[in-house]
């Protein structure tokens, strides 16, 4: 599938999604909603695709506004096998949970770098840096696809569902593996679709800014991954999605909800949050 999308189409639009999902933490208004409005799509309800990816030990670690403001597909931290003293850096770390649960992780010898677009969600961030206290973190403005960090400067990528919202996937990979050190490893959660899906949904913006539509098929994202030059590249399905899952998520869009019911039960179980693998030479 190519990345036909527009680049700053899409970025405009997560930017209204996410910014306005960050105001409502930073406002008081409880948990993040990557909705417009409420009943918009996922609205205040239970999300499937982004709720339950923290353990209990994990959330008391962090200040509770990241962990309200968390709008990822995985715990990326969880599988990453971070190691005192190495580097990290987040790719899209909205209000900073990944980045603040990876500085705990590496120790005070390490240091974790969190790279978000949106003005919102890094002010989120940082207040939950300073209530965390965390003094081995820095949130940099700027875009996954142009990474405002030197070459071979850190040792793990991490990234939570923000990847298939890129619509330059090929530089987003590029990036990754520019920035790792030789031996860095590629650890990132994403939505990813065994197969095909329908062509009225890969053609909605709604359904790419939510998850679905920007999700590479299986076979692609390894053969990008490969491509940008990394090894034992592999793909690990962590959650997978029926139709009725997406319904209730932030994946939901009138062209999801428009399929016919046998497409609805082809796409059970084809869309999927992963584990992403790969390593630098």
């Amino acid at each position: 599938m190519s990345d036909f999308t527009n680049r700053d189409d899409v970025r405009e639009m997560v930017k209204q999604r996410y910014g306005g999902a960050a105001l409502a933490v930073l406002q008081g208004k409880g948990h993040a909603s990557c909705c417009q409005s409420k009943g918009d799509c996922c609205g205040d309800s239970f999300d499937p695709i982004s709720s339950d990816l923290y353990s209990k030990a994990e959330a008391g670690e962090i200040p509770e506004a990241a962990l309200l403001a968390s709008l990822g597909c995985g715990n990326p931290t969880a599988l990453a096998e971070l190691a005192p003293g190495e580097h990290v850096l987040d790719l899209g770390s909205g209000g900073g949970i990944d980045v603040l649960l990876s500085a705990r992780r590496v120790g005070p010898e390490g240091f974790a770098y969190g790279l978000d677009m949106t003005d919102e969600m890094l002010a989120l961030a940082e207040r939950n840096r300073v209530e965390a206290g965390a003094e081995n973190v820095r949130f940099l403005k700027g875009h996954i696809e142009e990474v405002p960090l030197p070459d071979a400067s850190v040792d793990v990528v991490i990234s939570n569902c923000v990847i298939n919202l890129s619509a330059d996937k090929v530089a987003v990979l590029r990036e990754a593996f520019r920035v790792l050190r030789s031996g860095g490893r590629f650890a990132v959660s994403d939505v990813v679709i065994e197969g095909e899906i329908p062509d009225s949904v890969r053609k909605d913006m709604e359904a790419y800014v939510g998850c679905v539509a920007g999700a590479l098929e299986r076979v692609d994202y390894i053969g990008r991954l490969t491509n940008a030059g990394f090894v034992d590249v592999s793909i690990e399905p962590t959650r997978k999605y029926t139709f009725a899952d997406l319904e209730g998520s932030c994946c939901s869009t009138p062209a999801v909800s428009a399929l016919p019911v046998e497409e609805r039960h082809r796409l059970d179980g084809r869309i999927m949050g992963a584990f992403i693998r790969g390593r630098k030479p």
